[in-house]
C-alpha cells in the first residue's frame, strides 16, 4: 500500500490510497498527518484507520503529478516543525566517491576519514536487534521550507559551485504527544547537493548539503524492502544523458535502518511532539562520481518499483539574494 497527498479537482487537499494498481481517495481524510494523528490516538496501524474509513473515487495519480498536483507525501501546516536531514556513508561503494574527492587531501596510503567512517559502518553499522551500533556521519538540510514537491524546481544558488543529484530512500515520521517517533513510511528522495564544493574541503559538507530536496510522489507503507533496486538518470531535452541503477535497502547497506533511527532519534531536540523528520538514508550512485555535471534544465528521475510513480525534479539556477544585515 502507498499513500500520498494531492490537490483535488476542487482545488482542496486530498489524500489518495494506491493499492493492488488502483488509486483511490480516502475518505475523510485530507493529509497524511491528519491519518497519522488517528492512528497515534487509536493505536492502530495506517492500514486499519484507511480501512475503518473506506475508499472514495478513482484518483488519475499520473496526470495529477504530470499537472503538478502532486505534494510531498508529508509536510505541516508550519514548515518550521519539520526537520530535514540525513546520513551518508551507508550504503556498500557509498565511499568511493567520497574517498575520491578527499583522496587529494592525504598521502595515497593513508584513510580518507571518508573511509575511516565507512569502515567503522561495515564493522558496528549493524548490531543485534536492541542493541546500539555506531553512529553514522549526519547532515542537516534545512526546515520545510527547503522541501520541494514532486515535478518542481530544485533550485541551486547562485553561489553554488555544483547541484548534483543523490537518488535515496526517505524515512518519513511524525513525533506523538508523548515526544516518541512514528514512522509512517518510506518514499524516493533526491537528496540534492553541491559535491565541488564538499570536494574543496570535507569540512564544507555542512554547506554542500543546505540546499533543496524533494521526496515522493508517494510514500510506502511498511517495512523497506531488504533489497531495492532501481534506477537514477538525468534526462536533458528528449535524451537521456547519464543513467546508473540505483542499490539500496539493508541488503545493500552498512547500517541497519533501525541502527540510523536510533542514532537521530536519541537527540531531545528530535523528538519535539506533533514535528516532522524527513530523514534520507543515503546512496551509492551519484552522477558527480563519474565526472558528469548537470546543467541548468536538465531533470534529475529516480524511480524504484515497490515506490510507484518515478521522481522527477528539474535544475536551475537561483537569483542573488539581496541580504542587507541590520545591527539594533
Amino acid at each position: 500500500m502507498r499513500l500520498s497527498q494531492i490537490v483535488d479537482d476542487n482545488d482542496k487537499r486530498a489524500l489518495v490510497v494506491t493499492a493492488r494498481g488502483e488509486s483511490r481517495l480516502v475518505k475523510g481524510l485530507r493529509t497524511l498527518r491528519d491519518l497519522a494523528a488517528e492512528a497515534l490516538a487509536e493505536g492502530a496501524p495506517l492500514r486499519k484507520i484507511v480501512a475503518d474509513r473506506g475508499i472514495g473515487k478513482p484518483v488519475d495519480l499520473a496526470a495529477a503529478l504530470k499537472e503538478k498536483r502532486v505534494l510531498a507525501p508529508l509536510d505541516h501546516d508550519d514548515p518550521a516543525h519539520i526537520v530535514v536531514t540525513g546520513t551518508g556513508l551507508t550504503h556498500l561503494g557509498s565511499a568511493e566517491g567520497r574517498d575520491k574527492m578527499h583522496r587529494t587531501l592525504v598521502d595515497a596510503t593513508t584513510l580518507t576519514d571518508s573511509m575511516k567512517m565507512f569502515r567503522l559502518g561495515l564493522e558496528g553499522g549493524k548490531p543485534a536487534p536492541g542493541a546500539t551500533g555506531v553512529q553514522p556521519e549526519w547532515f542537516y538540510k534545512g526546515d520545510g521550507s527547503t522541501l520541494v514537491p514532486p515535478g518542481g524546481d530544485l533550485v541551486s544558488p547562485n553561489f553554488a559551485l555544483d547541484g548534483g543529484e543523490e537518488p535515496e530512500i526517505v524515512g518519513l515520521y511524525l513525533i506523538d504527544d508523548d515526544g516518541q517517533p512514528a514512522r509512517l513510511g518510506f518514499a524516493l528522495g533526491n537528496e540534492f547537493s553541491d559535491h565541488a564544493m564538499e570536494r574543496q574541503n570535507y569540512l564544507y559538507l555542512a554547506h554542500s548539503k543546505l540546499r533543496p530536496s524533494s521526496v515522493g510522489p508517494e510514500m510506502l507503507v511498511g517495512e523497506l524492502p531488504a533489497d531495492v533496486r532501481g534506477a537514477s538518470r538525468i534526462r536533458r531535452g528528449k535524451e537521456v544523458v547519464w543513467e546508473r541503477p540505483f542499490l539500496t535497502g539493508e541488503h545493500n547497506m552498512s547500517h541497519t535502518i533501525a541502527n540510523l533511527e536510533a542514532h537521530h532519534f536519541k537527540y531531545a531536540q528530535f523528538r519535539q511532539p506533533g514535528d516532522v523528520h524527513v530523514h534520507f538514508f543515503g546512496t551509492a550512485t551519484l552522477s558527480f562520481a563519474d565526472g558528469f555535471k548537470a546543467e541548468k534544465g536538465d531533470v534529475f528521475e529516480i524511480e524504484a518499483e515497490p515506490f510507484g510513480l518515478p521522481l522527477r525534479n528539474k535544475l536551475t539556477i537561483g537569483k542573488p539574494a539581496k541580504v542587507k544585515l541590520r545591527v539594533l
